[in-house]
């Protein structure tokens, strides 16, 4: 999955991701034009997770 098919899916689960998530932030989950990277970092942080588990799990969605 390339970065555009991922964040147009991120834009329909993102609600799912911070009821599993209870640490997430709407700011965190926002994506912002060009600020993908940056919003993925702050899952990482929040989550413990890698990029590639993050989008793993959401791929798998």
């Amino acid at each position: 999955m390339n970065n555009d098919q991922l964040e147009g899916k991120w834009k329909r689960i993102k609600g799912d991701f911070k009821q599993k998530y209870g640490k997430l932030t709407d700011d965190d989950v926002t994506y912002s034009e060009g600020k993908f990277d940056e919003m993925m970092g702050r899952l990482q942080d929040k989550t413990g997770k890698t990029k590639e588990e993050l989008k793993d799990e959401i791929d798998r969605w």
